[in-house]
């Protein structure tokens, strides 16, 4: 049996990390499939899911530091020649992290850790609707 639901979020750009966690499980349990996947993935180039702790520390500051040390935004990026814009790092930071999860279901629950949400990241420089397709698959 397959279940496949949308869900929007408003993001703000510039690396900002949203706790999607709470939305997840209720497709999940929406779903009532008691064992199988759910595979939570983010339309666009300049977005990526993970997990991570949702923790303010993290989602302020040391996620958006650490991506600026691997891909940072005032450097040269030939993708911007393209198109005439300002992303070229919002694309290289969503290709490195990915734009999908996929989290087993064992007795209708994501298995995730305790200190385990789900997070999507907007890398992109401005603020957009983000449209998360969550597939969740199983019996």
């Amino acid at each position: 049996m397959t279940h496949t639901q949308r869900i929007q979020v408003a993001t703000q750009g510039n690396s900002q990390v949203i706790d999607i966690n709470e939305q997840i499980k209720e497709v999940v349990d929406n779903s009532r499939i008691h064992s199988g996947i759910v595979c939570v993935f983010v339309v666009g180039s300049t977005g990526a899911i993970t997990t991570t702790e949702s923790e303010p520390g993290l989602l302020n500051h040391d996620l958006k530091a650490f991506f600026e040390k691997i891909a940072p935004r005032d450097i040269y990026y030939k993708h911007e020649e393209t198109w005439h814009d300002d992303n070229g790092h919002a694309h290289v930071r969503a290709s490195a992290l990915g734009p999908s999860i996929t989290v087993p279901i064992i007795d209708g629950r994501m298995t995730l850790g305790t200190w385990q949400q789900i997070v999507v990241i907007d890398f992109d420089t401005r603020p957009r609707r983000r449209e998360i397709v969550v597939q969740v698959m199983g019996e």
